[in-house]
Formats: C-alpha cells, structure tokens, sequence
C-alpha cells in the first residue's frame, strides 16, 4: 500500500507544476485557485456522499480542518499560482522540495522532535542549490521578477509545512485524512472566494481547452487524488519521511519544463539542482552515518 501511495503522489505532483503554468493568463491567480478547489470541494464531497463515507467532523474539530484549509487549499496555492508567473514551473518545483527541511523545522517547534546535524547540513545544501539555480537569474537585467518569484514559490512552501503540521494533528484526534480533504478543500474555496470578495478581484470566466483540462486535472488529481495519498502517507509513516517525495518531484518537473516551456539548461543549474537534491537525500540518512559511535556501545538510530 505504501508503495502505491509514493508512486501515485510522485507521479500527479510532479506534474501538476506545469498544469499550474497553464492555467497562467487572463484569469487572475486568485481565481484560478478557487476554480480548483471550489471544483475539487463539490466533487470530493459528492463522491464521499454517494459512496456512503460522508461524515460531518465534531464541532471542535472545524477549526482544525479551516486552518488546514488555509495553509494546503488556499494561501499556498495563491502564492504558487503567482510565483509560476515568473519562474519556471520546474524551478518552483525545486523549491517546493525544500518541504522536507521547514517539517523538520516545523516538528521542532510544534512538536518537540529534536533538530539534528543532518537537517542543519540539509539545510546549508538547498540554500546552496538554491543560490545557484536562480542567482543567474536575479543578477540578470529582469532579476527583480525572479527574487519574487522565489520568494512566493518559499512562502508557498512554508504555508505548505505548517498545513503538514495541523494535517499530523488531525489525524491524532482521529479525522481521517480523506474527511479532512473533503471538507477542507470546500472551506478552502470559501476562504478564496473571501477574499476575492475583499479584494475585489475581477471573476474571469475560464476558456479554452489548455485551461479547462489543467483545472480538471488539478482538481480531481492534483487535488482530490493526491492531497489524499500524501496525507495518507502522513498518518502512516510521518510528515518527515512523507516528505521524501518532494526529492523525486523536481525530476519529473523539470523534465516537463524543458520539454514543453523551453528552460534551458546551465552547468549551474545543473549543479544546483544536485546540491538541492542531495540536502533533501541528507535528511534521510541514517543518523549513525552522520555521527561517530561511542566506544563502548553502538550509537541509537533514530526515525529520518
């Protein structure tokens, strides 16, 4: 099972990066967020009606799924749908991938689990990687345009964290992950469309098929089909080793960006990406390959 749930997150996620740069024109970024989710919200829940698995969660369980709402089905994407209008869909999937080091971050300090020598590295190798992708970029004559970019792809990837925070907290007081999706994404199409009222952002109707297949994609496989086996790996095997994923992410990503958006490769791109990577990789490394053995007995192996 566990496997399955890997692939198949791999697999959607990686790919919905470019159905994202898609849906990139006319139709204001906000907007487009809530066509997903409002899409993904109806289908989700009349799938879950008609198949009998439709539960209300406790009253005191509803802020819990809002605040999930708001960091994995709102205000991440908003940052995301904006920050793909200035870099490349395969790049902001890189810095998506750094995930894995603000939930080590994040279960620190919600959690109490302890801050190693690993995530440290980690995090010098993807801040490193990162500097080498894109420094090319804000150094050139439109780098104003790339450093916001990066900067809402980081936000994006921090609200990311904290909803894999509240999502390990949900499934402690026992909502399911699929309950959780299910109504959290029709809260999050809520919260969009407050704030589009708030705002008072411009509703554009979608058009043209480029459009409307990614919005179906990203709503019923981005969304309903992927949210559900990440969060399922979540409650099986932890948001850290869960977050394992997001180093496979960018290869599939990136190969889509070269294909269909024309990114062009330089050796440091290339080198970047590696470092990026291999911060991710570091974080899964057994801890006794990191720190010397007492002499006297062998050194504990902790979970990555």
């Amino acid at each position: 099972m566990i496997p399955f749930l890997f692939a198949s997150t791999v697999l959607i996620w990686g790919t919905t990066w470019f159905a994202i740069a898609l849906q990139s024109g006319p139709v204001p970024a906000l907007v487009s967020v809530f066509y997903r989710f409002a899409t993904a919200g109806i289908l989700f829940l009349i799938l879950l009606a008609a198949t009998g698995r439709l539960r209300l969660p406790n009253r005191k369980h509803h802020v819990w799924i809002i605040a999930q709402a708001c960091c994995l089905f709102s205000l991440n994407f908003i940052c995301f749908y904006n920050a793909v209008r200035y870099i490349p869909s395969g790049l902001e999937s890189v810095i998506f991938s750094l995930a894995t080091i603000f939930n080590a971050v994040n279960a620190r300090l919600f959690y109490g689990d302890r801050i190693t020598r690993q995530v440290v590295l980690a995090s010098l190798c993807g801040v490193g990687g990162l500097a080498l992708m894109f420094g090319r970029g804000i150094l050139s004559a439109d780098g104003t345009d790339v450093l916001l970019g990066v900067g809402l792809a980081t936000l994006g990837t921090v609200f990311f964290s904290l909803g894999n925070m509240v999502s390990r907290h949900n499934s402690q007081i026992g909502i399911s992950p699929v309950i959780a999706n299910a109504w959290g994404m029709g809260y999050g199409a809520l919260i969009l469309l407050a704030l589009i009222t708030i705002t008072g952002t411009p509703i554009v109707l979608p058009s043209g098929s480029a459009y409307i297949g990614a919005l179906l994609y990203l709503a019923i496989f981005g969304s309903i089909v992927g949210f559900t086996t990440y969060l399922m790996l979540v409650a099986k095997i932890g948001s850290a080793k869960a977050a394992y994923m997001t180093v496979l992410f960018p290869i599939i990503a990136l190969a889509v960006s070269t294909l269909f958006e024309g990114y062009v490769w330089h050796w440091t791109g290339v080198l970047g990406l590696a470092l990026a990577l291999t911060g991710n990789l570091i974080i899964f490394a057994p801890r006794k390959r990191l720190q010397p053995q007492a002499p006297a007995q062998p050194a504990p192996v902790a979970d990555a």
